[in-house]
């Protein structure tokens, strides 16, 4: 029999009681199967809904490139002259139908960072809501609303930047409420041993909805117009959410197709996790130590995450100086490393409690150390190897790629410390994970006033910096198993 296998911080005491991953002399039911199962088709389906979201988020940054007439952003033009031209632009057929509007560079700033002032206001009343209706019609509204709303971004660009705005804070309001629902449904359908892989299999997709929106988008924009863009992922948007609406149940008693074997497998292995009371213990969960190592890991590793997702296309094209259309599939490169990452650390994580007895806090710390210190290494090299494009790009992509780790690692552990919660507390780390989004670009385009190969480098290695804090502050205070306030008998439960 293979030896446990300890975390890399904490004493024994810690240790010992979260070494296996069911109650002490339960019996384990056998897992049930995998293929056709209802949980996995959530999966699946949770999967498409997240790539639908991620590429409705995503879209209006190259279609903003058309949108905004070239004559307005020549004097904005900050392109470096430190690195050569990389290649000669490609010749290509570009449609010009498209409406051109006068904005300069601070407007195009509040149309960009709108999305994020209203995703922040609902994330923690979404994890309560979904506590308390389920997850289901929450998701499932949050994802139409803002493919409704994605339908009408040229008439509100016709009515003018203020309405382009609003619509915009709408639709981060109906995407502010996916993920804290998401999880909140997780915490009835994900057995305990196979929450990592069941997880990034669903937020897997808003990784691969970044690979395929952005070059796609790009094209779209060539070769037809930017409005396209907005009525193409729109509606599949609208069509996800009835097949969501007609296949997904809330919870594992309620779904009209599931077999019974795995009904009772997925029930009885959450049984002891979940709490019956009714009243929200807010006192308990914000003093909760646990939740705070979550909150600074979940804020870490987005302002790294946040400044490449929003800034790597300028850098690509403004100091590496790639053109256009390579810029497009140069910049979702990094994403479909993440995204694959995702999906194999799931697998690698379960398969590491499960056949080798690791225990959840140290499968989570150690994803974690990788998925934040990993991707800052890089970070800082990408940013000190000067004009070398081949280097750059390589050094950035295994950056993101890395960052697929953490998927495993902090990004879960809300559903191994509260499950009945985890909704609710996904809520509360998302909204301080939010916070880097709304000022992390900003933050860097003031430390690049002069677009130097030397200022991006602060910038990467502040990124780095606070995701390497991060990681530390969650390896010494993080926990892998139910907390006593989450459970209605206030005896903690270690998975």
């Amino acid at each position: 029999m293979r030896p446990l296998l300890r975390g890399p911080a904490g004493n024994d005491d810690e240790e010992s009681s979260d070494s296996t991953p069911l109650l002490p002399g339960a019996r384990q039911t056998e897992a049930a199967p995998v293929c056709c199962s209802a949980r996995y088709n959530l999966a699946i389906l949770a999967f498409c809904g997240f790539f639908v979201l991620y590429a409705l988020r995503v879209n209006l940054s190259v279609a903003l490139v058309d949108m905004v007439d070239s004559n307005t952003t020549l004097t904005d033009n900050r392109t470096s002259k430190e690195c050569a031209e990389h290649s000669a632009p490609i010749k290509v057929h570009h449609n010009h139908t498209g409406k051109k509007y006068k904005w300069d560079a601070e407007t195009q700033g509040w149309i960009l960072g709108s999305f994020f002032y209203g995703y922040i206001v609902t994330q923690i009343p979404g994890g309560y809501i979904a506590s308390r209706v389920g997850g289901k019609l929450l998701l499932g509204l949050g994802i139409l609303g803002t493919s409704v709303f994605t339908l009408f971004t040229p008439l509100a660009a016709d009515l003018g930047v203020v309405t382009l705005v609003v619509l915009r804070a709408l639709e981060g309001l109906g995407e502010g409420v996916t993920f804290p629902a998401m999880h909140a449904m997780w915490s009835s359908w994900a057995p305990p041993l196979e929450r990592s892989k069941l997880l990034t299999i669903s937020y897997a997709g808003a990784q691969l909805g970044t690979v395929i929106s952005l070059p796609l988008s790009g094209i779209i924009c060539y070769y037809m117009n930017w409005t396209y863009v907005f009525y193409l992922f729109g509606i599949v948007g609208i069509v996800w959410f009835i097949l969501w609406m007609w296949i997904v149940s809330d919870t594992p008693e309620t779904h009209k197709t599931i077999s019974h074997y795995e009904k009772e497998y997925i029930v009885s292995s959450l049984k002891n996790q979940l709490s019956s009371q009714k009243v929200v213990p807010w006192g308990s969960i914000l003093k909760s130590l646990p939740l705070w190592a979550i909150v600074v890991a979940h804020f870490s590793y987005n302002w790294s995450f946040y400044t490449l997702l929003t800034l790597l296309p300028t850098y690509m094209k403004e100091i590496l100086r790639f053109n256009v259309q390579e810029n497009g599939f140069l910049s979702a490169l990094p994403y479909f490393g993440c995204w694959l990452c995702m999906i194999l650390c799931g697998q690698a994580a379960d398969y590491l409690r499960v056949k080798w007895n690791f225990s959840t806090i140290s499968v989570r710390r150690i994803f974690s150390l990788i998925g934040m210190v990993g991707p800052a290494v890089f970070l800082v090299a990408a940013g000190f190897i000067g004009c070398d494009y081949s280097l750059a790009v390589a050094f950035l992509t295994i950056s993101t790629t890395l960052g697929g780790f953490a998927s495993s690692g902090f990004s879960i552990n809300h559903l191994d410390i509260a499950p009945s919660y985890a909704g609710i507390l996904l809520g509360i780390t998302n909204t301080f994970a939010t916070i880097p989004g709304m000022t992390g670009p900003i933050i860097a385009k003031s430390l690049t006033p002069d677009n130097t190969i030397r200022e991006w480098q602060t910038v990467f290695c502040i990124a780095a910096a606070i995701n390497v804090f991060g990681a530390i502050f969650f390896t010494l205070f993080a926990k892998g198993e139910v907390q006593s306030w989450a459970l209605s008998d206030h005896h903690g439960h270690r998975n």
